[in-house]
């Protein structure tokens, strides 16, 4: 698979990368911007470009019978979104609960266009005391883009800055949603 999808990535499709992504066991990846379904698929073939193990966290009816087995296998992990939960602590204990994970996340949580960035990743990072790794999806360059691993400080606006001009001038699939 590995070599099937660098040649799709590279040669079919385009896309080059810019950077590497750390070798790392355990992290909190933020991409962005996420504008489209099309970046989920993507995603998927960046984890076999690159060898490298990529988990996400969905609603847990979707790993019931008859697609769980498919979205397991795809890196996803179930997690209870209802209101009556902690999300943040129930994102963290996962993350030290697991031995190698890059947990995958888009911070503005959702592919509609929004103002203002969600701040989970953030405090999931924090509280699990695991770095944040941004990735750049550009279509604009077809570049996909990593960042040395950062950890959040006590300063969430200074860390924000940071996080946001990493993915300046990043063009993503659906101009209208960003």
């Amino acid at each position: 698979m590995h070599s099937i999808a660098k040649f799709m990535y590279f040669k079919i499709m385009g896309w080059k990368l810019d950077g590497f992504f750390p070798k790392i066991d355990k992290c909190v990846v933020i991409i962005a911007p996420h504008t489209s379904n099309l970046d989920f698929l993507l995603g998927l073939l960046i984890r076999k470009v690159l060898n490298e193990e990529f988990n996400f966290i969905g609603k847990k009816a979707l790993f019931k019978w008859p697609y769980g087995w498919y979205f397991r296998w795809q890196g996803g992990m179930p997690i209870d979104r209802t209101k009556s939960s902690n999300f943040v602590s129930a994102c963290a204990a996962l993350i030290k609960s697991t031995p190698k994970i890059h947990l995958t996340l888009a911070p503005e949580g959702t592919r509609s266009k929004v103002t203002k960035w969600k701040t989970g990743f953030y405090y999931i990072a924090k509280e699990a005391e695991v770095p944040i790794v941004m990735v750049a999806f550009d279509y604009g360059t077809k570049s996909i883009k990593f960042s040395n691993p950062v950890f959040p400080t006590e300063d969430i606006e200074a860390d924000f800055k940071g996080y946001r001009s990493f993915y300046k001038g990043v063009q993503g699939k659906e101009k209208k949603n960003m």
